[in-house]
Parts: C-alpha cells; structure tokens; sequence
C-alpha cells in the first residue's frame, strides 16, 4: 500500500549548531565569490590576496583570503572568512550576509523571502550532508555510478542557493532527496486516453513499452484493480507520479479528475529507484539497465518550478530520434565514440480547466507528465564504468579533488588525461555548433562520462535533450515534430552557449580546482582545451569561414551572469522557448583561451 514517507527518528537531528555554522561558513564563501565574479560585489583590496566588502550601508565588514584566477574567478578560503561591525567580531549567518547585501544583490520585496528561504534549505541540506559518513575522494573516484551520484555536495557551481527543493517538507527530504539516497517507488496513476497522450520512439510501441518497463504481473494487477471499479485499461494509459507530487498536489489539486475517474490511483509498482542530482529523475535500482524515469514535480528549486509539460512531453522522442539520427550518422561524432541516451516515450495529462484559465509559463499545466530515458548502463562494454561529469567538481571533507584522484589513477600525465576527456566531451560539443547550429545546455549534471577501469575518459553521454537543445540556424530543415527546438538568437550571442555553459560555468571551477590542490597549473589547462579547439578546426579546414565568425579565441566573450537571473525571478528565470532574451549580461571576460591561438602562419 503507497503511503506518505515515514517519520524517521529525529529528522533533524542534522542541525546541530556546529553543523550549521559550517553549512553558512561554506555558502557564505560561495556568495562572495559567485556574487563577485557576476559584479554584484566589488571586494576592496587590502593587501596581498585580502579583500573586504561592507554591507549596503556600511557598517559591517566581511574581510577574506582568496586567489584569482582565470575568467575572474574568486578562489575564497572558507576558513579565512570574518564578520566585522567596528571593532566588534561578528559571527556569520548566511540569512544576514544577504539581508545585508540585498540593495547589491538587487533583491526585490516580492523576491527577498522565498530567496531567503531557498538559502535556508540550502543550508539544510549542507548540513544533513555533514552527517554522512566521510568518503574520500580517491575512495569515490573507485566507487560504482550511484554512490558516485548521490556523494556529491555541492550541487550546481555557479547558483548560490541551489538546493531549494522549496515545498518538501522534513520527512519529504529524507524520503525524497538525491543525498538522502533512499529507496523510492513511484506510484502510478491510470488516466483516460482522451486527456492524455503517450508517444515514443520510432522503436516503442506504448503496451510492450509498459509491460517491459513495469513487468507483466504489474500490468495484470493494475488491470483487475481497475475492473473491480468496473474500468477497463484499455481506456487508459499508465503514467508514473512522484509520490510526493500525488500526496500534496494530484490527490488534492486534480480532485475533480479522480472523482469523474478520469484519474485512478493504482498504487506503488515494484521496482525501486534512486533519486538523481535533479530530484525527479530516477533511477532504477532494482534492474539498472531499464529507463529512468523522469516526473513532474511542482517543487521550486533553482529558479524554476520542477514541473513537466504535457506539451512539451508530446514532441520529446521525435526529437530525441532526430538527434540520435544526426549523431549516428555523422563520423565525427561517431570517432569520438559520443552518444545521447534518448527519452524514448513521454506521457502527458491534460486538465482542460487549467488549460483553459492560463498561459504556457503556468504551473498547472506542469503537473502531470513523464518520460523514459535510456539507461546508460546497457551499452557499456566490459571495462567500462560511468560518473557523472558533476563530479569532476567534487572535492572531499580534506580538499582533495575526484578529478585528481582519476588522474592519480590512471596513471596518465594531468595534460593527457585531460585531453583525452576534452576529445571526448568538447570536441563533440564544438563539431555540433559548426556544422548543425546545434546546442546543447552540457553542464555537469547533464553529462555522463564513461571511464575506463583506471579512470581515464573514454567518451561521453549527454541526456536532457528535448528541453535543453537549441537549433540556432533560421534555415536549417528540421521535421515538423521537430521544429520546437529551433530559436531566434542573435549573432553575436550564439558562441555565448560554449564560452558561458562550457568556459565560465564548467571550466572555470575545474582549472581552478586542478590548479589549487596542486594537480594541474591553470596555464597547462587552458593550453591543453587550446589545443582541442586547434585540433578541431585543423581537422575541418573547410569550416574555415565559421571559426573566423564565430572565433573560439576571441580575445573577451560576454559575462552571462546566472544568479543575477535568479535573484531578479526566482520562480521563472528563463522562457527556454527564448533563452537568450532574459540573459543578464555584465561587462566581459578575458577568454583563457586567446593567448593560445596561432596564426594560419604558425607565429
């Protein structure tokens, strides 16, 4: 029988005040620098590499170590961190840190609180990590694909509250949560075929799509439940619910369509998943190599509500087909061994009273809707083991990096590691912009590599790719089902997709981390994603035009500042049908890259 999660023992046994004071000590740290590189601050120098910066009206004091580095990037020392009013030492409290800075952060009235709130959860979150057993980052680099997935602790590089998870409750965290790492199974739902569309993959046919993912006793049972209500299935299509999103919205805010039996409740299927860094997309432990699954959930995180689009869900595995059609065929892809793991069928709902009382931003039109996503798990070849890239960003309770305890294992030398994954994850990304105007939204998150058992990039995987790809050519010919993903962005901010997604909010904090513990000097890194980029343009002469258009060594790109978006609208940041219109531009960055370029002379 489905239930709300269980009550543990004392659920919040994880805020402690030493944990807490750790938990605002790191995302004040965070703040100053992220808040920094976007402008939003302008730390005064005091000397060496000290710095302070004063509250909105000047009198208290936030003074810190940091070190510099490329793309103005503030490498702040968290233990170096002091609060001043005066001469009076002050303790830190991240609520405060943005009260006080709010006139710089240009916080608004309407988006202060829940901002605050979004930082309160943060830092719950940091705290409940603290309670984990530690976990060294050679020990995780040898780890399995979940242990690597759920040991992650930062989150996304760039937000400063990225765990908001706004609309979980205590015991919903601990149930629900990515770090919690519990066993979760979802629920399901029948829905009438005449609000509801299921499609899929030139491959996937809708009952043998289900009865494989779901297993024939499932189906039967889901079956005989519904002829005891007198019901037939053949009038409905299954669809996956977090549970969270049946207990406090579905059974709630879609009343009227479980009274008419236009919904039915079926309970809980049999296999158990894990929840990923994303929080409504799951894995399934119970049999690895089947799909994810992907759900809506009306949770507020980071700047958008975690809601799916029936809409959207509907054109979802055409244009996944098409992509995995472009890359199959294409032999450049095809040498660096890149691949996508497709969504292979959505299902969505339609509640035509919603529909009919407001726009496409609306949260009711969020609610009810899936997909299937290929596993990667099925197509590795033996000696061959997964990570997500997020985790080239992750460093343990000592300082020491993933990323360098792969490269310490692999033997090879930092530049060779690090040229064999920039062939496999930049060049791809490189050769789609070029040649198909296509675009991808790769953060670490996003990004699956493939290791070898030593620990070296073999290839990559991307995912995410009906709601994240973008097709920049006006006059490319795409299939009607297709057409969705084109977009209207201006020439000179087309490259932005590399220099801001790839540079600023990926490279940036891996050359800086490689740099700091010593692995890797931040020269030698740029040189070597310099000698990709050359490598790239080398092989394909007759692209000679577009490198010159769009130039990768460009001597400064535009900052694109993702928190500025959050701290204006932290409820709807971006229409992803226009990305590009809601960018917050501020000022330039030196592209690391440029000194490296050599001229078609060789000088």
């Amino acid at each position: 029988m489905s239930r709300r999660p269980s009550p543990v023992a004392d659920p919040v046994a994880h805020l402690t005040p030493a944990r807490w004071a750790d938990a605002n000590r790191a995302l004040i740290r965070k703040g100053l620098a992220e808040f920094a590189h976007e402008r939003l601050l302008n730390p005064q120098e005091l000397g060496g590499n000290r710095y302070r910066v004063r509250s909105d009206d000047g009198t208290v004091e936030y003074r810190f170590a940091a070190d510099r580095y490329a793309l103005d990037h503030w490498q702040v020392d968290a233990s170096s961190i002091t609060r001043h009013r005066g001469d009076e030492h002050l303790p830190l409290d991240a609520l405060l840190f943005i009260t006080e800075l709010r006139g710089s952060l240009g916080l608004s009235d309407e988006v202060l609180p829940v901002y605050l709130e979004e930082i309160s959860s943060t830092l719950s979150g940091t705290a409940y990590k603290a309670t984990k057993p530690p976990v060294t980052a050679a020990e995780l680099a040898r780890a399995d694909f979940q242990a690597i997935e759920t040991g992650m602790t930062e989150g996304h590089p760039c937000f400063v509250a990225n765990n908001g998870r706004l609309g979980f409750g205590v015991d919903e965290y601990h149930a629900y949560a990515p770090e919690a790492a519990a066993p979760i199974r979802l629920i399901w739902l029948a829905a009438r075929r005449d609000r509801t569309t299921f499609t899929g993959c030139a491959d996937v046919e809708y009952e043998a799509f289900v009865r494989a993912e779901l297993g024939d006793g499932a189906v039967d049972g889901f079956a005989a439940t519904l002829a005891e209500r007198g019901l037939d299935l053949a009038d409905y299509l299954l669809m996956p619910v977090h549970p969270w999103q049946w207990w406090n919205k579905l059974a709630v805010t879609f009343a009227a369509e479980i009274a008419q039996q236009r919904l039915v409740y079926l309970g809980e299927g049999d296999d158990a998943y894990l929840a990923q860094q994303s929080i409504r997309t799951f894995f399934n432990t119970a049999d690895p190599a089947k799909h994810y699954v992907k759900t809506a959930i009306s949770v507020l995180n980071m700047g958008f509500m975690r809601g799916l689009s029936a809409a959207y869900m509907e054109a979802t595995p055409a244009i996944n087909d098409w992509l995995a059609g472009l890359i199959d065929a294409d032999a450049v892809f095809k040498e660096a061994r890149f691949s996508i793991i497709r969504e292979r069928a959505a299902v969505g709902y339609r509640h035509l009273e919603y529909e009919a009382a407001t726009d496409r931003y609306s949260p009711y039109r969020k609610m009810l809707a899936a997909l299937w996503r290929e596993s990667p798990v099925a197509s590795l070849a033996p000696g061959e083991r997964l990570a997500t890239m997020a985790s080239l960003l992750h460093v343990d309770h000592a300082g020491a990096s993933f990323a360098g305890a792969l490269i310490a294992d692999s033997g090879l030398e930092p530049t060779a590691w690090l040229r064999g994954y920039l062939d496999a994850y930049l060049l791809p990304l490189l050769h789609s912009f070029y040649v198909y105007d296509l675009v991808y939204m790769p953060h670490g998150e996003n990004v699956i590599l493939v290791l070898d058992e030593q620990g070296a990039v073999i290839r990559a995987v991307f995912k995410d790719i009906a709601e994240e790809i973008c097709v920049m050519d006006p006059t490319a010919v795409l299939p009607p089902a297709v057409e969705r993903i084109r977009a209207d962005v201006p020439e000179d901010m087309k490259l932005l997709s590399i220099f801001t997604d790839v540079f600023d909010c990926f490279f940036r904090f891996f050359a800086a981390t490689l740099a700091a513990e010593g692995t890797l000097d931040e020269d030698a890194f740029w040189r070597t994603v310099a000698e990709c980029v050359r490598a790239y343009q080398e092989s394909k002469p007759e692209l000679a035009e577009k490198f010159e258009r769009y130039d990768m060594f460009a001597e400064t790109f535009a900052l694109s500042a993702l928190n500025r978006l959050q701290l204006r609208d932290n409820k709807q940041m971006v229409d992803l049908a226009d990305p590009s219109a809601a960018l917050q531009l501020v000022g330039d960055l030196v592209n690391p890259i440029a000194r490296f370029k050599i001229s078609p002379s060789g000088v």
